[in-house]
């Protein structure tokens, strides 16, 4: 009875087996080992450096691992052949840290840029999808016209949401989404990648260091630690668990990330500065 159950348990959208992930001599991630249900959003928090960023973009294919796999709804990534990945990488929205738009494009056309290279939806009904999308991130269709460099950042973050859901993605990869922000936008972000699943049902992963976010949005949070700081055998992932139940981690190095307190990391500096 238990294999009968354990055969019926949905297969995970996203799978991470044995991930290593370096450059050169440069090791980034290590033996990363995660599973992401499909309809979950899990926030991926820790120190800059530990390699959110990089994780990231490897489970998307823009980075290749050194050893292990990446697999999305039961493929291994590596088996996709290439002319396949674009329409592969269709099913994922990303969310850039800066909202990388690109500056001599309009709204309008910022958002429309995947329709255009992933569909052949005529002019009217990529118009519908913009001034939908946009709608739904808050922003009238006064801004179709406008070009990044006339918005506040704020609103250059939420164009990016925008193009991001453009393909209704089975997938969304949240980069620091609210970096550079101010605490209120910050929470305006927030209720958008909220309100997101709503509209959108979809698996997100979201990479912060902001913990008012990652407390929000996330159903289950994963910290990494910097390899620089870890030992050969200490594991990289140092908590994985709700989100509700981290600041009670028994991890120390959790509790201080998560109440920012700087003590002992000020103190670990200082000798390995022989100060």
């Amino acid at each position: 009875m238990v294999d009968a159950a354990q055969n019926l348990k949905p297969k995970p959208l996203v799978e991470l087996v044995g991930l290593h992930v370096g450059f050169d001599q440069l090791r980034v991630l290590r033996d990363i080992n995660l599973a992401v249900a499909r309809g979950e959003t899990l926030a991926v928090i820790g120190e800059s450096g530990c390699g959110k960023t990089v994780l990231l973009k490897t489970i998307i294919g823009l980075l290749q691992p050194n050893r292990g796999k990446v697999v999305f709804d039961g493929r291994n990534l590596a088996d996709i052949a290439e002319r396949d990945l674009p329409l592969q990488r269709a099913r994922f929205g990303f969310v850039f840290q800066q909202a990388a738009l690109f500056d001599s494009l309009t709204v309008a056309q910022n958002v429309a840029f995947p329709l255009r290279e992933h569909t052949r939806k005529s002019i009217a009904e990529v118009r519908k999808i913009v001034i939908d999308r946009l709608a739904e991130v808050g922003l009238p269709e006064s801004v179709l016209t406008k070009k990044p460099a006339e918005l506040s950042g704020g609103m250059r973050k939420r164009v990016g949401l925008a193009r991001a859901m453009a393909l209704n993605p089975e997938i969304i990869l949240y980069d620091e989404p609210t970096t550079g922000l101010d605490p209120i936008m910050s929470d305006v972000i927030n209720e958008l990648i909220l309100n997101m699943r709503q509209f959108h049902p979809a698996t997100a992963i979201v990479v912060t260091h902001d913990m008012r976010t990652a407390r929000k949005v996330a159903d289950r949070i994963v910290m990494l630690y910097p390899l620089a700081r870890l030992g050969d055998d200490q594991p990289q992932i140092i908590y994985d668990g709700p989100a509700g139940a981290i600041d009670s981690a028994d991890d120390p190095r959790v509790t201080q990330f998560v109440r920012g307190e700087a003590r002992e990391r000020l103190t670990e500096m200082r000798a390995q500065n022989g100060s």
